[in-house]
């Protein structure tokens, strides 16, 4: 017998970052964050559960996964499988519409539509926070591409009261990621390698204890569409981890020569008047966020730059969906 269901999701990109975990099995962050979904991107996955199967099998963008990738997802689905009391194995076929593992959240668009599709093929009708619970234990940033548009994902203390929320849809702010690829490249070191190295750094403690208050401001920012104020907040949080990251034992150099030229070209052309910032996730990629009406003006600065391969450009995304297997 096969039971199946599909399911698609955004990848997001984190305003406030996560870095290091309280609890790394359940992947309980050590603080809260806050995020945008970026529609024009997905990860579309499904899920077939089937009696004649041994054991789960796992192919991304046409290929069969590793050992690792497919421990993740196993672990995924012996949640829900233990919710629907049922130990059937499945077949996962996910697919990217963007480049995999350079720093763009694919396993967070990933895990959330694969939690969305496994919970529909067992008809458990889950709702919104338990599935971003359950998206959380495969990536932890997989929580925040349940919800829709901008999300906050409460940090909690346990697997109960660490899921995210919208703070608002995709429709309060036009606000433009133009996603500037500087390598295609697989990265060397995964996100989940990385969080476990984060309390290795001397400045984690003092990063995690600051968290809050740029929680707050950032949480203002947004619901006030104050982008000055967004901006500076933004880029303080992700220089601060990564300096967590290249403070680690050992050290994570996730920045290259293009990712600096485009990070100090952003900021001189903020001081220049134009609504523009950065943020960069774990790889070398530059995230540049502007509202709607600066985009075309930073796009055109942007590929001036020598060391700009491509551009994605972004906008605000809706929840995780259901389409058709």
């Amino acid at each position: 017998m096969i039971t199946s269901a599909a399911a698609a999701a955004h990848p997001n990109i984190a305003f406030i970052k996560y870095w290091g975990n309280r609890d790394d099995l359940l992947r309980i962050p050590a603080n809260g964050s806050i995020s945008m979904n970026l529609s024009g991107l997905q990860t579309r996955t499904i899920v077939q559960f089937d009696t004649s199967l041994e054991e789960d099998q796992l192919v991304i963008n046409g290929e069969s996964a590793g050992a690792e990738a497919l421990q993740r997802v196993s672990a995924t689905l012996d949640r829900i499988r233990e919710l629907a009391d049922l130990k059937t194995a499945a077949r996962v076929t996910s697919e990217n519409s963007f480049p995999t593992g350079t720093g763009i959240a694919s396993s967070a668009s990933a895990f959330a539509a694969l939690t969305l599709a496994a919970a529909t093929a067992l008809g458990l009708g889950l709702p919104e926070k338990e599935l971003s619970r359950l998206a959380r234990i495969g990536s932890g940033s997989a929580s925040r591409s349940i919800p829709g548009g901008f999300v906050e994902w409460q940090a909690g203390k346990d697997h109960a009261s660490s899921y995210a929320v919208s703070l608002a849809g995709p429709e309060h702010w036009d606000l433009v990621d133009q996603i500037v690829l500087i390598s295609r490249e697989h990265k060397a070191v995964s996100s989940s390698q990385g969080h476990q190295l984060a309390d290795t750094s001397p400045l984690q403690e003092a990063r995690v204890a600051d968290a809050d208050r740029r929680l707050g401001i950032c949480r203002q920012a947004l619901l006030e569409r104050d982008f000055p104020t967004f901006a500076e907040v933004v880029e303080q949080d992700s220089n601060l981890m990564h300096s967590v990251m290249m403070t680690s034992s050992p050290p994570l150099f996730y920045w290259e020569p293009g990712t600096l030229e485009i990070m100090n070209a952003v900021r001189e052309w903020r001081q220049e008047g134009l609504q523009v910032c950065y943020t960069v996730d774990a790889g070398p990629n530059v995230h540049v966020l502007s509202p709607a009406e600066h985009a075309e003006a930073v796009k055109r600065k942007l590929t001036a730059l020598t060391n700009v391969k491509s551009i994605l450009t972004c906008t605000p995304g809706g929840p995780a969906w259901l389409i058709e297997p």
